[in-house]
């Protein structure tokens, strides 16, 4: 009886689907959090009898013939570009990005990752970094005795130092984009990396063709919907709730074929 092993694919999937749900209502709050869908595909078939097979010599063939299923496996976990909502917090630091890009950043191995977090902050030496320290690409540094920083939505950041009445650029940040953005790998900290699936990266001024522009002293929001989570959620459970009974199901035929005298 194949039901048991059937049902046993059918209940790890629906495992996987509620982990997938799990962490994207975990992350619901977290800036610039791109929710994850969970993909599945049916396993392969035994056939007992093909399609289109002959079933007597005067020409006539099975019109479906005669497939059993091996049940269900991951198929991968595709994440949802989707911008979230833009939020204004009044910090002169955080950046939203309206559009597409991500901010590069540079990690302490010297890698490029990239994020679409805007929570930065001001490091010792004055650098533009991220909340971990990590300073973005190209870095940007405010000179000591500034007292009003200004961000366009190009990316030129441009400082007031005391006693002037200018502004001054002393910076500029650039954005990336991605052929593909689901295949870009994350590695946790809002920070994701380039892939062989996701593409090299393209570099360009935010608000070119192609970029989104950079609103200053707002954040991204994450794009999770707390109420199509829930639901997909209620989904899977029953989902799970079912293949279970399958298996009890396909226990108690065993049990009874096994008591036939």
């Amino acid at each position: 009886m194949q039901a048991l092993n059937i049902a046993a694919t059918g209940m790890l999937a629906q495992q996987m689907n509620v982990e997938v749900i799990s962490n994207n209502i975990a992350n619901m709050n977290t800036t610039g959090f791109k929710r994850q869908r969970a993909e599945f595909q049916d396993m392969l078939y035994q056939t007992q009898r093909r399609v289109g097979s002959g079933t007597s010599s005067d020409d006539t063939v099975a019109a479906s013939g005669i497939q059993v299923g091996a049940g269900v496996k991951a198929a991968g976990v595709y994440r949802i570009s989707e911008q979230g909502s833009v939020t204004q917090t009044g910090n002169r630091y955080d950046l939203a990005i309206d559009g597409k890009g991500y901010f590069r950043v540079r990690m302490p191995n010297g890698q490029e990752a990239y994020t679409r977090a805007g929570s930065f902050q001001l490091s010792d030496q004055g650098e533009l970094v991220t909340a971990e320290g990590y300073a973005i690409e190209p870095g940007v540094a405010i000179p000591e005795g500034t007292v009003d920083v200004a961000i366009t939505p190009t990316g030129q950041v441009q400082a007031k130092l005391d006693g002037q009445s200018a502004f001054q650029t002393v910076g500029q940040i650039d954005l990336a984009t991605f052929p593909n953005e689901a295949g870009l790998e994350a590695i946790g900290g809002n920070l994701v990396l380039e892939s062989a699936a996701s593409g090299a990266p393209n570099i360009g001024q935010p608000g070119a063709e192609g970029f989104g522009s950079i609103r200053q002293g707002f954040v991204e929001a994450s794009n999770v919907n707390p109420v199509a989570e829930i639901t997909a959620l209620i989904t899977a459970q029953r989902a799970y709730e079912m293949n279970s009974r399958v298996i009890k199901a396909a226990d108690e035929m065993l049990a009874a074929a096994n008591q036939v005298r």
